[in-house]
């Protein structure tokens, strides 16, 4: 049984099949590095797939963009779910790549994500790596749109529910997806009805794939490390009393000293999502964590670390387990 923040009980976590889970965090193209890290827990390539077993891996999104071998991971992944060895859950950057190939009509010059500079820029590596395979790339946006946003899993032996979602947790709008679909999944429908500002979908897919954005002062920029220029920053769902800017930040990059140390405003604590500490435990990606491995709190993980900028790729063993252990988490290194 799930107990959600109001206390309601909700039996949709699915029955597990596993005797334990691979939770793998942002892969971004770095697929020789993921073959390592399943070697590494015990995944052997039988007949052209990966398989353990008796545990499951379970990929948390953004296997694409930015890597060197896109197609490769793509393909590693996709033959594993397929498979019946791992699950995945959808992240921000495969909802950028379907929005940014379909046009808003057939025939159109007009496309669900505008062709910006900076959406090229992102997704170019991607397009790149696939420029001879359109085909093939075609198939994989339509694998995209039968993904989960989320999913939550009843481990067999412990009956302990976990979860896991690219950047955020909010109950009330995965009630309401719930209600509307019976469970994580998507469809096209959803897909061209997120682009629409102010939709349920465009939300939910904001929320659940990006998490909880604010917006700098208004005129204020800040350039990130990999030169984007931003005028929101990435916040923690976590802290419920966060006084400040600097207290909810939950990025790599630093906010100017004098935002870091603002009082957050009214309507920026009202658009708040709190994931407290009686919740099962939650895995997420998307945030570009550095450092060591560790819980962020006792039920919850991020398992972003920069792979792709030669950091680590990691994974959780999860054997049904109510609090988060630090052994419980293995990677390895991406090598330049």
């Amino acid at each position: 049984m799930v107990v959600s923040p109001s206390s309601s009980v909700s039996t949709t976590a699915i029955r597990g099949e596993a005797y334990g889970y691979d939770l793998i965090g942002d892969i971004h193209g770095c697929a020789q590095t993921l073959a390592r890290l399943l070697e590494l827990m015990g995944y052997k390539k039988v007949r052209g797939v990966y398989r353990h077993p008796s545990r499951q891996a379970i990929f948390l999104g953004d296997v694409v963009d930015r890597g060197p071998r896109i197609r490769e991971a793509l393909h590693l992944v996709r033959n594993m779910v397929e498979q019946g060895s791992a699950l995945m859950i959808l992240g921000n950057h495969e909802f950028n790549a379907m929005t940014y190939c379909t046009p808003v009509a057939p025939g159109a010059n007009d496309y669900l994500r505008a062709h910006t500079p900076a959406a090229a820029r992102q997704i170019a590596e991607t397009l790149q790596q696939f420029s001879r395979y359109p085909h093939e790339w075609r198939a994989f946006m339509d694998w995209f749109a039968s993904l989960p946003l989320f999913l939550e899993i009843e481990h067999p032996l412990t009956q302990q529910v976990f979860r896991t979602v690219h950047a955020c947790w909010d109950q009330a709008l995965i009630d309401q997806h719930r209600k509307d679909f019976g469970d994580g999944h998507i469809d096209w429908g959803f897909v061209e009805r997120s682009c629409r500002k102010g939709s349920l979908e465009h939300l939910t897919r904001l929320r659940l794939t990006g998490g909880v954005d604010l917006p700098l002062p208004e005129g204020e920029e800040m350039v990130s490390a990999d030169g984007y220029v931003r005028s929101a920053f990435r916040t923690k769902f976590w802290v419920p009393d966060a006084k400040t800017y600097g207290q909810l930040l939950f990025q790599p990059d630093p906010l100017p000293e004098h935002i870091a140390t603002m009082e957050i405003a009214p309507e920026h604590r009202s658009q708040m999502v709190y994931y407290d500490a009686q919740q099962p435990p939650l895995f997420v990606g998307h945030y570009w964590l550095t450092g060591s491995p560790r819980p962020i709190a006792p039920n919850l993980a991020c398992l972003d670390y920069s792979a792709v900028k030669f950091g680590r790729l990691v994974a959780y063993r999860m054997d049904g387990e109510a609090q988060l252990q630090q052994d419980k988490f293995v990677w390895v290194y991406v090598d330049p």
